[in-house]
């Protein structure tokens, strides 16, 4: 498949990509490789593959404790400054 400029252009377009004439240029053969590509991952004979969102493996859950974390110290300490156990940031709202 050959993209010619005018499909690049509308390509750039949909991407909300302004390109110049040298971009579209630059860009286009990059572009063909690109769907070369594609092509030859449709010639792939995937038949006899399972789809792996089709598998039903049950996920390992945790359970939900609430707690405070217990490391406010741990936290706090990468921050530049503190102050009864909070960051200390300048004010923006007068």
């Amino acid at each position: 498949m050959s993209l010619d400029k005018n499909t690049v252009r509308k390509v750039a377009a949909l991407a909300r990509l302004r390109l110049t004439e040298a971009e579209l240029d630059k860009f286009g053969p990059q572009m063909n490789n690109i769907m070369t590509f594609v092509e030859q991952l449709n010639e792939v004979n995937t038949d006899n593959v399972v789809p792996l969102t089709g598998i039903d493996i049950p996920l390992r859950l945790r359970p939900d404790e609430v707690t405070d974390g217990g490391c406010q110290a741990d936290v706090l300490a990468n921050g530049p400054e503190t102050l009864e156990g909070f960051y200390v940031v300048p004010k923006v709202v007068e």
